[in-house]
């Protein structure tokens, strides 16, 4: 399987509910850097996973939706526990969507897989896995 990853990072406010998250039930911040990567069986006509550029272009899309907000605060996250886990789905899924529209161009159409991980520190990060 071939691959290609693309970063970007967000930075958000949000808090949970549910003792298991101790003082992280009150609002606060996290940072987190964002990976995205692409996999396919085979290269493209290319030799190529899926043009960078369009990968950057499309993560960097669907970060800004999330960058500098309130998690608590937006409709489409109404009482969910915004975890680390939970957003790179969200995440994944906001990119399967544009790759399904063509956003990253016919050479995507060949794309098997997308993982996305969010890295909350040097020592701590979540990945979620999907089909395409």
């Amino acid at each position: 399987m071939f691959s290609i990853t693309v970063r970007d990072h967000i930075m958000i406010a949000h808090s949970f509910r549910g003792e298991v998250f101790g003082p992280a039930q009150r609002l606060h911040g996290a940072t987190f850097l964002v990976d995205a990567t692409f996999r396919r069986r085979q290269l493209d006509e290319d030799n190529i996973v899926v043009d960078i550029g369009l990968a950057t272009r499309e993560l960097a899309a669907v970060t800004a939706e999330l960058n500098y907000r309130n998690l608590d605060e937006e409709p489409d996250f109404k009482g969910v526990n915004t975890s680390t886990e939970f957003l790179a789905k969200v995440i994944a899924d906001r990119l399967a969507e544009r790759i399904g529209k063509g956003a990253l161009g016919e050479g995507a159409k060949g794309l098997a897989a997308i993982t996305v991980t969010l890295h909350e520190s040097h020592i701590a990060w979540a990945s979620y896995e999907r089909d395409l």
